[in-house]
């Protein structure tokens, strides 16, 4: 799974089967995905997510990424793709973004679980939708069995252990140094326990804020394990899905389409 992360390319072409599979159809029921689509992405690395965009012809694609090194990649990659120089990417911090404009479709696809103050953060993301517009996030909740992303850790045990996020923080970060996790490994995931949300937090920050949820899917499978480990993607059953504390433990992922009310509404 390691080499996964370290392969960009390949990550690249995975997030990319993801979206086209199973993003797009999860957004196109709510808002169809078309030639007059402008669409940004919040956190976009490489921009995996938004080649199906491109190859649908959306008339504004823009990805930002607080990462240069992903961003040079992005551009490489796009740089043999037909059409690819009408994607737009910009390396920035998202609060130095305001000048990129307002869009039809903002998305932000596993990166919600990486950010500090999210309240903040979604507070200030909702000002680059176009009236109507939606915003699609997709995130896992902390609790999940590998909520802690560390499946990216060098240690083949640890990549494949359930739960061990959820040790108190000195125990998790004890267990890391033991397995030889580099410092610089074990700061980004003691800083992913910080930031780690579930699902109850989000809808009552995202309520707080002002968003009604037109659409939401919790995934027992998550869609993206087809490509990674050819796993069917499955939904959460209604139980244990509407059980608040249950559900954070047994879903991979949530896929949630969210916006601001209409004026006059």
């Amino acid at each position: 799974m390691h080499e996964r992360h370290t392969d960009r390319e390949r990550y690249f072409r995975e997030q990319a089967h993801t979206t086209a599979k199973h993003v797009i159809p999860f957004i196109d029921s709510i808002m169809p995905i078309s030639s007059s689509l402008s669409v940004l992405e919040v956190g976009c690395g490489e921009g995996g997510n938004l080649l199906p965009f491109l190859e649908a012809g959306c008339s504004r694609i823009v990805g930002i990424d607080l990462s240069e090194s992903k961003i040079n990649n992005a551009r490489k990659f796009y740089s043999s793709v037909t059409g690819g120089e009408k994607v737009e990417f910009i390396a920035a911090d998202i609060y130095d973004s305001g000048s990129a404009g307002t869009f039809d479709l903002v998305m932000m696809r596993d990166v919600l679980e990486h950010i500090h103050d999210q309240e903040k953060f979604i507070g200030f993301v909702k000002s680059f939708l176009n009236p109507g517009g939606v915003l699609f996030i997709a995130f896992p909740p902390w609790n999940n069995p590998f909520g802690g992303h560390q499946q990216m850790c060098d240690s083949r045990v640890l990549s494949k252990t359930p739960w061990i996020h959820l040790l108190p923080r000195g125990a998790y970060g004890a267990l890391l140094r033991a397995a030889g996790e580099s410092p610089e490994k074990i700061d980004g995931l003691l800083e992913i326990k910080e930031t780690g949300i579930n699902l109850g937090k989000f809808e009552s920050l995202i309520k707080k804020e002002g968003f009604l949820i037109l659409k939401k899917s919790l995934w027992f499978i998550n869609p993206n394990f087809e490509v990674k480990f050819g796993l069917r993607p499955r939904r959460l059953p209604q139980f244990p899905g509407n059980i608040p504390g249950l559900r954070n433990f047994l879903a991979t992922t949530g896929y949630y389409i969210i916006s601001m009310p209409r004026q006059g509404h």
